[in-house]
């Protein structure tokens, strides 16, 4: 049975705290979590991976998981705190996989760590803020993150008016939930809980320069999307798909913004092939 670990790695000023499964030799993934939650490794995941004989490590972002506060902290900065988490476990090459919010992350370690990264995947991974398509068109409750266009200050004023949409999710996404991913609800809960600043970060992060072009990851780049996705509507995929240079889209029609992530193992798969 594999036991995690946990550390904290100094980065600069701050402190990283990460998860290790210490077991695996098939591979090393990275995972960066969703928006919010708090980097600590979710059952599905650490069970898919222990399957496939694959080291899993994950961290929280700051103000996630007790790492600490970073604001204004850029896409790219991601890189460089994977960078230094890895470094502290001894671990060179990797591959990266990230979900959601966590998309970005695991494309900044492909852009900026290339020498390192054997693959990224993004499950719903949202796209860089663009005038080059309607960036808001399908989301079911845009208002937050059309918020942090206009700054951290603005973003965090719109945090006490915010309310859970439920159309946000479709019928899969609420199974989702219910059966294989119960511990992401729990984990969001978490987060929720000790306060919104990760969140604010995220968001600001996300709709401002990410740090370096999408286009610069050269690695081989999986995006798995739902058709049926209102929260990183498909729009986001097919126009990475576009940009990135080494990149295939698994396209799900009928799921949604959690159904998607039960592609993680079949990706993982794809992983372990490259």
């Amino acid at each position: 049975m594999t036991t995690t670990t946990e550390l904290d790695v100094t980065v600069g000023n701050r402190s990283v705290h990460a998860w290790d499964s210490g077991a695996g030799s098939a591979l090393t993934l990275v995972w960066h979590h969703g928006s919010p939650q708090t980097g600590a490794p979710l059952e599905p995941v650490a069970r898919w991976a222990a399957e496939r004989d694959i080291r899993l490590v994950s961290y929280g972002r700051p103000s996630y998981g007790g790492s600490t506060p970073q604001p204004g902290r850029t896409i790219a900065d991601a890189a460089q705190d994977v960078a230094a988490v890895l470094n502290a476990l001894g671990i060179d090459r990797f591959a990266t996989m990230g979900a959601s919010g966590g998309g970005p992350h695991a494309l900044a370690c492909g852009a900026l760590l290339p020498e390192r990264v054997i693959g990224v995947v993004c499950l719903a991974g949202i796209a860089p803020f663009s005038t080059g398509f309607d960036w808001f068109a399908g989301m079911a409750s845009p208002d937050d993150v059309r918020s942090a266009l206009e700054g951290r200050d603005a973003r965090a004023a719109r945090v006490p008016l915010s309310e859970w949409n439920s159309e946000n999710f479709n019928a899969g996404d609420y199974a989702a939930l219910e059966q294989t991913w119960g511990s992401l609800g729990a984990d969001v809960a978490r987060a929720d809980a000790a306060g919104p600043d990760g969140l604010i970060d995220d968001d600001v992060a996300i709709v401002t320069p990410w740090g370096f072009d999408v286009s610069a990851v050269a690695v081989p780049t999986l995006l798995a999307q739902g058709g049926d996705d209102r929260v990183v509507p498909r729009v986001h995929a097919e126009w990475m798909l576009g940009q990135l240079p080494n990149a295939e889209l698994w396209l799900r029609p009928r799921d949604g913004h959690i159904g998607v992530m039960n592609a993680a193992p079949v990706a993982m798969d794809w992983l372990l092939g490259l």
